[in-house]
């Protein structure tokens, strides 16, 4: 079942399908919650959310959003301001102007493109097998960035 289910979100999100289109000439002033495939020429006032694991927002050269995005692909090209949340990817194409934090798992970044904010990347955390009966817990590793600027 969840390989079916895994397969599916792989396709959708290779074939780039929109399920619902957001035209340039219109504005929304709240929220939405999305499934599948939104891609936004106009403007939205108000936060987007994924409903599905395969969703993918696409904001073009003219769409805008003020608020928060949470999606697990974002594609931007347009303007955002407000944190994204992109639990798989997130595609910042040229002419993308973004204020605000990114947290990412894997990004693209083309030239030309815009951050007032920061990158963060979304660590997924490393299960450390359980001790067993008597035995001692294990050291945890501390990562230190020692590099220089």
């Amino acid at each position: 079942m969840f390989d079916r289910d895994k397969e599916r979100i792989k396709r959708a999100q290779r074939t780039g399908q929109v399920d619902t289109l957001i035209g340039d000439k219109v504005v929304i002033r709240g929220d939405i919650s999305f499934s599948g495939g939104l891609y936004l020429q106009g403007r939205v006032h108000g936060s987007i959310s994924a409903q599905d694991p395969g969703a993918i927002l696409t904001v073009a050269d003219n769409g805008y959003v003020e608020g928060e995005v949470r999606a697990p692909v974002v594609v931007i090209n347009g303007e955002l301001r407000g944190d994204v949340h992109a639990s798989e990817r997130v595609e910042l194409a040229g002419n993308a102007r973004v204020q605000g934090n990114i947290h990412y798992k894997v990004v693209e970044m083309a030239a030309g493109a815009a951050i007032s904010g920061r990158l963060l990347h979304l660590e997924t955390p490393v299960a450390l097998p359980a001790p067993e009966a008597g035995e001692a817990l294990p050291e945890r590793a501390l990562l230190l960035n020692t590099a220089t600027a």
